[in-house]
């Protein structure tokens, strides 16, 4: 009796359609279960303002002055920075005075606190802006409680200037400053005050996560790629470093007894706005101070700009705030301006569970594909060189399979690029401010089919094998046969795992 050809191939069919459904469930539970959910918390205690205007009473208009610059050099423990003073001229007595800290990047004073330092100086604030050190500031090493201590230095430097009133000199912290300003406010008292503009206030891998899954929401991604935060957020570097991602500030904050000035703009998405000002004074009170102001600027954003300049309201009410201390420390209204919108709490991030470490993840699928591309190669080299000395080729591989291998190691490795492209494309449009749905809706489809393709081939090799081996044939010749088929296996198996991971096949669990 002959074997039906259609039956068998209408099995095989079959066999390969059930395969890639139970291996799709397979991964889809599989990557929920490695690791952490996203599930932030919603913020159901608004803070509300007292009134919209965001002017401060007893705030002293003075000015406009001219102003001189100079360059100071500020010596630190083991480096020198240029500073920028601009002096006030013409004012009678003694100033106040504010020395600048940075927030991330590489910060210079030619391209840094331009508006704010040259508006304080026109209004009788002398101003010092020093350039960032950078020999001790990494993306992998940050010791905010070091840097407080070069920026001490900052203001000692500007307490010895002539004209310049050594009580009145406090500072002024943008971003990532704002986790440095709080130490140098606990470690040194004589700081008449502190401003706080952008402020994350919680930890630094709780403000990522926030502003990750606030710039996912407004780019409008698939619910199911918020399950990448924690992941990535969570994750260790590879190589290591990133210590300072749990720094917290609120033991510093909790020792602040000066006047602070609260500063957000109400279309920064990436700071919890309500959080940190609510924070910011319930530290303040644990310290018995009950000197802060709170203002919030309609569609300002995180340097307090509006349409790229920073906004003349706040630059009026920062000098008229300096200049009217300590009346202006606690007067009313103490919050006040735009009112802030906070959807979600910046909370703890839940640790990854499985792929947490970026050196395991790294290698892993640096080694995965580089088994799937040298592989293949590296067999057409020996076959190549047998050649060449005249020997007779083996026998030869089994072409269907050959086919469905190279189906799974292409679709394996084309699902993971396509994922890297997507999640970087993800990225440049939320910083942005960008939607495009060709790439955030479209693009995550392109990835979840390609990766769906190489399930499909996966299960097609599995059924092949069944085949061969209920047959009595060979799954492959000789050892270089059996290394190729089971590394490619393998290695393709690796990366469906960590596709799974990164939430290719989630289906809703």
């Amino acid at each position: 009796m002959r074997a039906d050809p259609d039956g068998d191939n209408r099995d095989v069919r079959y066999r390969t359609a059930a395969g890639t459904v139970v291996g799709a469930v397979v991964l889809a539970v599989l990557g929920a279960l490695m690791g952490p959910q996203w599930s932030p918390v919603p913020l159901t205690d608004p803070l509300t303002v007292q009134t919209s205007a965001t002017a401060i009473t007893g705030a002293v208009e003075a000015g406009p002055y001219p102003v001189r610059a100079s360059v100071l050099t500020v010596a630190l423990d083991g480096a020198d920075v240029d500073a920028q003073l601009l002096m006030p001229v013409g004012v009678e007595g003694d100033v106040p005075a504010v020395v600048f800290v940075h927030g991330a990047g590489t910060g210079k004073f030619t391209d840094a606190f331009l508006d704010q330092a040259r508006s304080l100086a026109e209004h009788g604030v002398a101003t010092l802006v020093p350039d960032k050190r950078l020999d001790t500031y990494t993306l992998r090493h940050r010791d905010y409680v070091e840097m407080a201590g070069d920026y001490l230095r900052s203001v000692d430097r500007l307490r010895r200037v002539d004209g310049v009133d050594p009580a009145r000199v406090g500072v002024y912290a943008e971003s990532e400053g704002a986790w440095i300003a709080p130490v140098m406010a606990a470690d040194e008292p004589g700081i008449a005050f502190v401003v706080l503009a952008s402020a994350p206030v919680v930890p630094p891998r709780q403000q990522a996560a926030f502003a990750v899954d606030s710039y996912l929401r407004n780019t409008g991604v698939p619910q199911q790629v918020f399950r990448a935060i924690p992941r990535a957020v969570g994750m260790s570097l590879p190589g290591g470093g990133l210590d300072y991602a749990d720094f917290d500030v609120a033991p510093y904050q909790r020792r602040m007894t000066q006047p602070v000035l609260v500063v957000y703009g109400t279309a920064d998405a990436s700071m919890p706005v309500v959080q940190g000002a609510e924070q910011i004074i319930r530290d303040l009170a644990i310290a018995g101070n009950t000197q802060y102001t709170v203002r919030y600027y309609r569609g300002a954003d995180h340097g307090i700009r509006v349409d790229e300049i920073v906004a003349p309201a706040f630059l009026d009410d920062l000098s008229g705030w300096v200049l009217g201390l300590p009346a202006t420390g606690a007067a009313y209204p103490r919050i006040a301006g735009d009112q802030p919108s906070q959807l979600y709490w910046a909370g703890p991030v839940p640790q990854p569970r499985w792929l947490g470490d970026g050196d395991v993840l790294l290698v892993l699928v640096a080694g995965a594909v580089g088994l799937l591309v040298l592989l293949p190669a590296g067999r057409l080299a020996v076959v190549g060189v047998q050649h060449l000395r005249g020997r007779e080729p083996g026998p030869g591989r089994d072409r269907t399979l050959t086919r469905r291998l190279a189906l799974l190691s292409g679709a394996s490795v084309a699902t993971v690029v396509a994922l890297v492209w997507y999640l970087v494309e993800v990225a440049r449009l939320a910083v942005g401010y960008e939607r495009n749905g060709w790439i955030v809706q479209g693009g995550w489809i392109a990835v979840r089919v390609l990766g769906l393709v190489a399930v499909y081939a996966a299960a097609a090799v599995v059924v092949r094998l069944r085949r061969l081996r209920r047959a009595g044939e060979p799954m492959a010749h000789g050892v270089l046969g059996h290394v190729v088929l089971w590394g490619t296996c393998a290695a393709s198996a690796a990366l469906l795992v960590v596709l799974a991971y990164w939430g290719v096949y989630q289906l809703g669990i």
